[in-house]
């Protein structure tokens, strides 16, 4: 289990919409070293692409509600 940050969703959502899903799953892997397998990494950045963005109440991203 890990926690993904407001900076590294948009980090992951930046690296898909410039280069892609493999990009997403290596910005993944960058930030979260125990990640070691490209499948489980694509899988993890499509749950983070399905999270709604944050809204201006202060709350971070996650997973909808």
């Amino acid at each position: 289990m890990f926690m993904v940050s407001a900076e590294d969703a948009a980090a992951i959502r930046e690296a898909y919409e410039r280069s892609g899903e493999l990009a997403a799953a290596a910005e993944l892997r960058r930030r979260f070293r125990g990640i070691t397998d490209n499948g489980k990494a694509r899988d993890c950045v499509r749950i983070i692409l399905g999270w709604r963005r944050p809204a201006d109440d202060g709350r971070e991203d996650g997973p909808p509600q």
